[in-house]
């Protein structure tokens, strides 16, 4: 979760300024002292039971510390039981409130982030929440058992000093806007959470010691391979807080494993669970029906948000040499007949995915503006010649002028352009070998969408195999980039900044467990994603974020997919209640889990 603290035309009038929260570019929605979130329901019950199925890819789990690397832990534990500095909101962006630390102090040289701890902090074992366990936290998730993402994104810090027993400061290595919602957000667990004989143990020997951490809910009941069960804590020691009245509604909140997507389909149907997401077109149109949907005890419901939209994609793996070169990447875009995709297999439900930054102010558009060439023009020669003029659109098949036909055509002369022609029944390079590309997946169900693409590749001399694994062989092979092409689904922000390091920096490429699938090793990649991270103004980060985009469309290590600008959700409308609308820029699951109640 990101949050920030904001300090705007006081910053000349005093040395530094403490707040009650944090907002990257604008004024607080909420005042100091205000009651609650708007969007909750200050009056709503608690008790009850909130029956989920778990929202992760994998069909077990196998440890409780979700922070490292080896290992599949339940769904929604880490929200569920761990608390931050601050909580962000779901009807503003880039902001965040005081939970574990009651104020945040920011110079006005933005070097450091001083944290006030609240003297009322507690862990689940009743311990206080101190200074020394936030910089415990903070040592260990940039530690070697953590997943590269926290140490990326955490780059710009230079240290914690522990200033007393509730104050803890984090100080920077240059100014970043942002850096002060990312250690806000950090999960703070105990520093004595899996101590032995006096000793805590190495992190990655931390597996199924309970967590002891500050959040609403702690471990209840467990059946490994089928459900665990987090029970409210009734001392939850936020429980009358600003940012917590009205939410954690539920004395229970169970999560449901099944093997496959027709067996929780099916539980759904048959009553087994309150309520799910749908991210499947065909499942939406036409299975989300039933006895129960007729008489009304199970509803359907698109809610309309205003999320970023990511860029779900086909991932293409520049490191292998079959898609080393950005023409031949490129080829294997136009090969994607989406219109047709859409029409005849989504039901017309899906916009497609353009850029990395759509429904936010960073998506690029048009040409280049001065402010975007001037960023661009040290890297004339290095980055593609189509980075200078218009913005890159995704090839479509319908229109005037447009056809499958043509975009396949286009893809043969730019892999003639790369060394490969087609004969004796293949595309064949100079050394005669055919180029045969394998798709990595962990479902069955994936080559349904994977199919059609196949078949227009095959009409280019490309064979595209399908590769089917399990989930941990999946991940691991992800985690080595082992892979040719893959699906993954990255989510969108409104305030793009050093994250961006882990999924295009230089250095993520080699390193494993990263989010650079890509391969992209490029200086003037890392010199844009530097200067998204050090912008000081709006005025500086957008065309550097118009600019990063318009270098990864047009370098081609992606083809953009679909995207949804609602969530769709069933759910039991005789159990559960809410109160409307919905926050805009909520997740689905993460509002019914914090603002719903029980009937």
């Amino acid at each position: 979760m990101r949050v920030l603290w904001f300090c705007c035309w006081l910053f000349c009038a005093i040395p530094a300024w403490a707040a009650h929260g944090y907002a990257m570019w604008d004024d607080l929605k909420y005042p100091a002292g205000f009651k609650a979130f708007d969007y909750v329901n200050v009056d709503a019950p608690k008790g009850g039971e909130l029956r989920l199925v778990s929202n992760q890819r994998y069909s077990t789990f196998d440890k409780y510390n979700p922070f490292t690397i080896k290992g599949a832990p339940p769904a929604y534990l880490a929200s569920l039981m761990f608390d931050t500095l601050l909580a962000g909101s779901m009807d503003e962006t880039a902001s965040g409130y005081g939970l574990l630390a009651e104020d945040v102090t920011v110079p006005p040289d933005r070097m450091s982030a001083t944290f006030r701890l609240r003297p009322e902090a507690r862990f689940h074992d009743g311990s206080p929440v101190e200074a020394a366990d936030v910089k415990y936290s903070y040592d260990t998730l940039v530690g070697p058992f953590v997943s590269p993402a926290f140490k990326t994104s955490l780059e710009d810090v230079e240290g914690v000093e522990v200033i007393d027993a509730r104050t803890v400061r984090f100080n920077f290595r240059k100014p970043n806007r942002e850096v002060p919602l990312i250690v806000g957000g950090l999960p703070i667990f105990s520093r004595h959470w899996g101590m032995e004989n006096g000793r805590t143990k190495p992190f990655d020997q931390i597996v199924t010691d309970i967590p002891i951490g500050s959040g609403p809910y702690k471990i209840g009941p467990v059946r490994f391979g089928k459900d665990i069960t987090y029970v409210r804590d009734p001392d939850y020691w936020a429980r009358e807080l600003n940012v917590r009245r009205g939410s954690n509604n539920f004395d229970r909140v169970t999560v449901k494993i099944y093997q496959d997507n027709t067996a929780r389909l099916e539980a759904l149907k048959a009553g087994e669970f309150d309520m799910m997401s749908f991210y499947s077109a065909g499942d939406w149109a036409r299975r989300v029906t039933g006895k129960k949907f007729d008489s009304g005890e199970l509803v359907k419901k698109e809610f309309q948000h205003r999320l970023p939209s990511g860029f779900q994609s086909f991932v293409l793996n520049s490191r292998r040499p079959l898609l080393s070169d950005p023409r031949v990447r490129e080829a294997l875009g136009l090969a994607l007949d989406y219109e047709w995709m859409n029409r005849q297999m989504f039901y017309g439900g899906y916009p497609r995915v353009h850029d990395l930054f759509g429904n936010t102010d960073c998506e690029a558009t048009g040409s280049p503006s001065p402010e975007e060439a001037k960023l661009l023009e040290p890297w004339r020669g290095k980055v593609p010649d189509a980075v200078f003029g218009p913005m890159y659109q995704p090839p479509v098949t319908e229109g005037e002028g447009q056809s499958l036909r043509s975009n396949l055509r286009h893809a043969r002369d730019l892999l003639e352009q790369a060394g490969w022609t087609y004969r004796d029944g293949a595309l064949r390079n100079a050394k005669g070998e055919p180029m045969v590309l394998e798709y990595l997946d962990s479902k069955e169900g994936g080559v349904r969408t994977v199919a059609p693409w196949a078949r227009n590749l095959e009409k280019l001399g490309i064979g595209l195999k399908f590769a089917s694994v399990d989930f941990a062989l999946y991940q691991q092979r992800l985690d080595k980039f082992e892979f040719d092409i893959t699906t993954i689904n990255f989510p969108g922000t409104n305030n793009p900044g050093q994250q961006l390091a882990d999924i295009f920096g230089s250095k993520a490429a080699d390193t494993e467990s990263s989010g650079n699938y890509f391969g992209v090793r490029s200086p003037a990649v890392d010199a844009l994603v530097s200067r998204i991270a050090a912008a000081d103004t709006k005025a500086e980060l957008l065309p550097a974020c118009h600019a990063l985009d318009r270098v990864i469309m047009h370098s081609h290590y992606l083809i953009p997919q679909w995207t949804l600008t609602a969530h769709r959700i069933a759910y039991n409308a005789w159990r559960l209640a809410y109160k409307a609308p919905m926050p805009p820029y909520a997740s689905g699951e993460d509002w019914v889990i914090n603002t719903w109640w029980a009937k």
